[in-house]
């Protein structure tokens, strides 16, 4: 049927690349100078070809993935946050509609997603990963939730999903305390389904990496480097797995499986839309997010003292309870010494 033509072979992007071949489609977000973060535009190229993905009948697998091999995806770019949406909270619900149909994009196609996490999944890269039916991660890679540090609530897949795969204890360790969750313990935990060495020293894989000579690898110093091709092998073989089962019988196992993910994401993310764009006219995604974006630590002390002294922590400057006496101008904060309209000296309160 003519609207469910699939979109012509080497359709552009702006900030994503789409590839089809031999029964895969390859979805790879690529803005890798930006660690693989998704803008606002990115949100809608993504859902576009996931939707795509879905109808084209030549297409068997999907495979999701991010440029290069520092980062997967890094969840929404908190540049754009901290410009954009702190100055107009109205317009991130809007942001988080957009977000929504994303995710839905993934869990809703009619073809097994396979996430290949070539570096880490962070926040809203999480999410995605989760959103998706299989994961392979190279063993650089990490994955974890950041919305607590940043002054945000992972209610975009996290807080729904995590429980579901890792439990309630470690669910609660991730999204509280914002640990980075490393490859082979993102497997025994079931983040992932498996793990492909990706660290090479001498041309050699090197597995059960440290730290250390992941940092090597990634700055490419001393003969140690990052490379993917076992993941890619590891990748391929599920693709061929799947590619030998039957379509319609993998469509309805994917539904089936997602009840447990469908019902619970239904049943909160609404709110959590709600919820997230209320929050951001408020100081703590105003000083986390530019704190992010300035590359400066957040000033904890600070934001724990309104608390403390009860000084109106909902607001920047104090509650809106001053008012000018010269001309009349009111509603301005609480912590103002001068009308912002006229320049009168205000009395203290």
């Amino acid at each position: 049927m003519r609207d469910f033509a699939p979109l012509p072979d080497g359709t552009h992007f702006e900030e994503i690349l789409y590839a089809k071949s031999d029964g895969v489609a390859t979805v790879t977000i690529n803005r890798p100078a930006a660690h693989n973060s998704y803008t606002t535009h990115c949100l809608v190229e993504l859902a576009q070809a996931f939707t795509d993905a879905s109808r084209d009948d030549r297409v068997a697998v999907v495979v999701f993935t991010g440029a290069g091999h520092r980062a997967f995806c890094t969840g929404g770019d908190v540049k754009e946050y901290a410009t954009e949406y702190v100055k107009r909270p109205r317009d991130y619900w809007k942001y988080m509609g957009l977000f929504r149909a994303y995710l839905e994009s993934i869990m809703h196609c009619g073809k097994p997603v396979i996430a290949r996490i070539n570096g880490m999944a962070a926040g809203g890269g999480n999410e995605s990963q989760l959103a998706c039916d299989l994961a392979v991660i190279g063993e650089h890679a990490w994955v974890g939730q950041v919305g607590t540090s940043v002054g945000s609530v992972a209610c975009g897949g996290a807080t729904q999903w995590l429980p579901l795969v890792v439990g309630d204890r470690r669910a609660r360790e991730m999204l509280l305390l914002n640990p980075r969750i490393g490859a082979r313990k993102a497997e025994e935990w079931g983040l992932v389904n498996a793990v492909a060495p990706s660290v090479t020293h001498g041309g050699k894989f090197v597995e059960n990496a440290t730290e250390e000579q992941v940092r090597l690898a990634q700055d490419g110093k001393e003969g140690w480097a990052i490379d993917l091709s076992r993941l890619d092998l590891k990748v391929a073989e599920y693709v061929k797995s799947l590619k030998e089962k039957f379509p319609e019988c993998l469509r309805y196992t994917k539904a089936q499986t997602n009840q447990n993910k469908e019902a619970i994401w239904h049943a909160t993310v609404a709110h959590a839309q709600e919820w997230l764009a209320l929050h951001f006219t408020s100081p703590e995604p105003q000083e986390g997010m530019r704190a992010f974006a300035e590359k400066r630590p957040v000033d904890w002390v600070g934001l724990r003292s309104k608390w403390s002294e009860d000084r109106s922590p909902e607001y920047s400057w104090g509650a809106p309870g001053a008012k000018c006496g010269k001309c009349g101008t009111n509603s301005m904060p609480d912590g103002f010494s001068f009308c912002g309209k006229c320049g009168h000296e205000l009395k203290a309160r």
